[in-house]
């Protein structure tokens, strides 16, 4: 199958749309402990989606998985324990930071390090950045995604600057700019190691796309690999809260449990904010089918993102590692537009939504860049 780089702009849009959406339904969830609700998610996220839509399209998918060499397997697991730790701090960066802010500087240190860094490693950076027409605009897309991405995080910081202590707190609840910070830069940085996971598993789409998967399923497979090394990350630190707050019995409809640490996505809505060491008793019944329902569609829209991933990097020709780029970008659009949503800006002076505004203009342009360099490249 001919690349097609416009239609693999166009998937890694659906991609950040998934991923910059799934917060959202968790934000519904009533009367579950962080550790509940995320467990509850991040099943289906990454463990139950992915090897549902793997066995769907993947010809074969128990032969082919048969067929992995080990340090493969290893390698794509370890990678995905590694961007587990990301995820886990990703959630409490928007917790801190708020969506548009913490999407922002988390998503910006992965696009460099994701980006780059495979290229790097497998010796061909300057053979496809710096000799070719296309690998220079591509290379100029690329620096117009940063530039975009430091024109958010910097709106965002003067937008919290210029407001007080108590708009902060109303428009995110437990808004702390410092902690903030530190906690996205070690996100970003182990989230990155989802790219590097999907490049050690190139073997794997070799032998699925020989055992006759069409060409934009044959990453599927990998992510079943890189995905179960989340859960082992995410699962361990959710079975050690669980444990430790005794908060099990919140999947029968038990709320007088103790709340876990807000180590994730911020508690839902209608929940006081847990605090380590804090026991809230939560009155009433918790609402069982709205709520597993919410986790399942907050975990499935997760998995999304990477699933209409590997469609979109399967369109982009021998440029392919260009697509984390395109994927960071268009998180960060639809991120900065759901915080306008959430009234994140309301109260930010003109001058500095026209600045955010301008930094999402430079990341729309960068994808149309970063399309059309692999567009005359294929």
């Amino acid at each position: 199958m001919t690349p097609n780089p416009l239609l693999g702009v166009l998937f890694h849009w659906l991609g950040g749309l998934a991923s910059a959406s799934f917060y959202v339904p968790y934000r519904g969830v009533r009367r579950w402990s962080w550790e509940i609700f995320w467990l509850t998610g991040g099943l289906f996220s990454w463990l139950l989606a992915p090897w549902l839509f793997a066995g769907l399209q993947t010809e074969n998918l128990i032969g082919v998985m048969a067929q992995v060499p080990a340090e493969i397997v290893g390698l794509c697991v370890l990678f995905g324990v590694l961007w587990g730790f990301g995820g886990l701090t990703y959630g409490l960066t928007m917790r801190y930071l708020g969506l548009s802010l913490g999407m922002a500087v988390v998503l910006g240190l992965c696009t460099v390090f994701g980006t780059l860094i495979p290229p790097i490693v497998q010796g061909d950076f300057a053979d496809k950045l710096l000799v070719t027409v296309s690998g220079r605009i591509i290379l100029m897309g690329l620096v117009v995604t940063l530039a975009g991405i430091v024109v958010v995080a910097l709106a965002g910081a003067r937008k919290d600057a210029a407001l007080p202590e108590e708009a902060k707190k109303a428009a995110i609840a437990e808004f702390d700019f410092k902690k903030g910070i530190a906690v996205a830069v070690f996100s970003g940085v182990m989230s990155a190691c989802f790219a590097f996971g999907l490049a050690a598993g190139e073997p794997v789409k070799a032998l699925s796309a020989a055992a006759g998967t069409g060409p934009l399923w044959t990453g599927l497979p990998v992510l079943c690999l890189v995905m179960f090394g989340g859960l082992l990350t995410n699962g361990a630190w959710c079975a050690y809260l669980i444990v430790r707050n005794r908060s099990a019995g919140e999947w029968i409809g038990r709320v007088n449990a103790p709340a876990g640490p807000s180590s994730g996505p911020a508690q839902a809505a209608g929940q006081e904010p847990a605090r380590m060491g804090d026991v809230v008793v939560r009155p009433g019944e918790a609402p069982l089918l709205v709520n597993y329902l919410l986790c399942a569609l907050a975990g499935t829209a997760w998995y999304f993102q990477f699933f209409f991933y590997t469609m979109g990097e399967s369109q982009m020709g021998k440029f392919g590692f260009s697509s984390w780029t395109l994927h960071m970008a268009s998180i960060i659009i639809f991120g900065t537009l759901w915080g306008f949503a959430f009234k994140e800006w309301k109260d930010a002076r003109p001058a500095v939504r026209n600045m955010v505004w301008s930094g999402v203009a430079l990341l729309v342009g960068a994808t149309i860049v970063i399309g059309y360099g692999n567009m005359i490249a294929s």
